[in-house]
C-alpha cells in the first residue's frame, strides 16, 4: 500500500503537489477546466492543515522559444485562484534565485504556482528525461511531495519520479488513490459477472489490454475500427474498413482461445468514404467498396444483452466513429446502456469513450470516470505506473 496524503504530517510542511493542468487552451483561453477542479481536493486539504502548497505542472509539449509564451501556466494560476477563492502567487520561473526566494517568503496556507514543468525540456529535455539533478533540485524546495497527476502517471519524468526519490516523504494524493484503487478494483478484483467493452480504431494499441483483460471477465465486446481486424480472421468480408493485416495471425488464435468468451459486432454502419455521411447497414460482413463506421442495431441489441446483470463493468474506447453525428449512435447506446445498469461498478477510461460520457451529462451515472489516457491505459494492460511506484510505501 501507498502512502497517501491523510498519513502525512502538513501542517508548517512545504508541501511539493505535483498535478495535471494540462488544460486545453484556445487564443490563451482556458476551454476546459476540469482538470484545475479535479485537484482542488488535494491543494484545500494542504491549505487547510496549515501546509505551504508549491504546485508543479506541465502543460503541453515545449519544443521552441515560442512555446514559452503560449504555455505558460500564468492563465491557469489565475483560475485555480478563482476556484480556491484565495489568491494564488505566481513564478515565472521552474528553478533558479526567483523559484526559491518565492519559497522562502511563503507562510502557512499560502499557494504558489512554479511555471510550467516542461520549460525544462527546451534544451536538454530535462524534465521528460527525468535528469537526476532537476528532480534532486525541485525536491529541495519542499518537505513533503504529493503526486495527484494521474495523466502523467504513466511517465518517468523529473517532476514525478524524480522529485519522489529525492524528498524525505511522499505520498498520493486524493485524485491519484481514486484512479489508482477504482482501476485496480476492476483489474485485480472485480465483482462477477464482469464485462470488459473494449474499443478504439487499432488491435496494436490494445492487445496487451484484451490479453489482460479476458483472464478474469466472463465476457469481452470488441467494437470500434479494431472489430474488423478480428472479424477478417474468421472470415469475414470487410471491405476497404480498417484492417491490421499483421495482427490478424493474433486475432485469430485470440479468438479461438477465448471464443466462449468474445462478442463481435453483426451488423454494421458503412460507408463508401471516411465522411459523416448518411450510414447504411449491413449484417455480417462488410462488402466491397464499403467501410465499417459504427456498430449496427442488432449489435446494440447482443451488446445490451451481454451488459444485463453485470456486476462488474469496464468500457475503454468507442465502438464507432462518435465524433461523426452519423456514426455516434453505437458508443452512446453503450453509454447509456451501462449508466442505467442496477448495483454495476462501472468504470470508464480514454478520451473518447469519457467524452461521449461527458456529452450525454452521464459523469455521475458512472461509479469512476478515469481522467488519465495514458495513465488508464497502461494499467489496464497490468503494467505498473512509474509515478506511483516511487510514491513510499506506508
Amino acid at each position: 500500500m501507498k502512502k497517501t496524503i491523510n498519513d502525512v504530517v502538513l501542517k508548517n510542511k512545504k508541501v511539493l503537489i505535483r498535478v495535471d493542468f494540462n488544460v486545453p487552451l484556445k487564443d490563451g483561453v482556458i476551454t476546459s477546466t476540469k482538470r484545475i477542479t479535479a485537484a482542488l481536493p488535494t491543494i484545500k486539504k494542504v491549505v487547510s492543515e496549515g501546509g505551504k502548497a508549491i504546485i508543479l505542472s506541465h502543460l503541453g509539449r515545449v519544443k521552441t522559444t515560442d512555446d514559452l509564451q503560449t504555455k505558460s501556466l500564468r492563465v491557469v494560476s489565475i483560475e485555480l485562484a478563482r476556484q480556491l477563492k484565495k489568491s494564488v502567487s505566481f513564478v515565472a520561473e521552474t528553478r533558479g534565485r526567483l523559484v526559491e526566494k518565492a519559497v522562502q517568503a511563503m507562510q502557512p496556507c499560502d499557494v504558489l504556482v512554479l511555471e510550467n514543468t516542461r520549460f525544462q525540456d527546451l534544451n536538454d529535455k530535462a524534465e521528460s528525461k527525468n535528469e537526476i539533478s532537476l528532480g534532486k533540485y525541485w525536491a529541495s524546495l519542499g518537505d513533503v511531495f504529493i503526486n495527484d497527476a494521474f495523466g502523467t502517471a504513466h511517465r518517468s519524468h523529473a517532476s514525478n519520479v524524480g522529485i519522489s526519490k529525492n524528498i524525505a516523504e511522499s505520498a498520493l494524493g486524493y485524485l491519484m488513490e481514486k484512479e489508482v484503487t477504482s482501476l485496480d478494483k476492476v483489474i485485480k478484483n472485480p465483482t462477477h459477472p464482469y464485462v470488459a467493452i473494449i474499443g478504439g480504431a487499432k488491435v496494436s494499441d490494445k492487445i496487451q489490454m484484451l490479453e489482460n483483460l479476458i483472464q478474469k471477465a466472463d465476457k469481452m465486446i470488441i467494437g470500434g475500427g479494431m472489430a474488423y481486424t478480428f472479424l477478417k480472421a474468421i472470415g469475414y468480408s470487410t471491405g476497404i474498413s480498417l484492417v491490421e493485416e499483421d495482427f490478424v495471425p493474433m486475432a485469430k488464435e485470440f479468438l479461438a482461445k477465448y471464443k466462449n468468451k468474445v462478442i463481435l459486432p453483426v451488423d454494421h454502419a458503412v460507408a463508401r468514404e471516411f465522411k459523416d455521411l448518411k450510414p447504411e447497414f449491413q449484417t455480417g460482413g462488410i462488402k466491397d467498396g464499403y467501410m465499417g463506421l459504427d456498430i449496427g442495431p442488432k449489435s446494440i441489441e447482443l451488446i445490451k444483452q451481454a451488459l444485463q446483470g453485470a456486476k462488474t463493468v469496464v468500457w475503454n474506447g468507442p465502438v464507432g466513429v462518435a465524433e461523426f453525428e452519423n456514426y455516434k449512435n453505437g458508443t452512446f447506446s453503450i453509454c447509456q446502456v451501462i449508466a442505467e445498469l442496477p448495483n454495476a461498478y462501472t468504470v470508464v477510461g480514454g478520451g473518447d469513450s469519457v467524452a461521449a460520457v461527458e456529452k450525454l451529462g452521464m459523469t455521475d451515472k458512472f461509479s469512476h470516470v478515469s481522467t488519465g489516457g495514458g495513465a488508464s491505459l497502461e494499467l489496464l494492460q497490468g503494467l505498473p505506473l512509474p509515478g506511483v511506484e516511487a510514491i513510499q510505501n506506508k
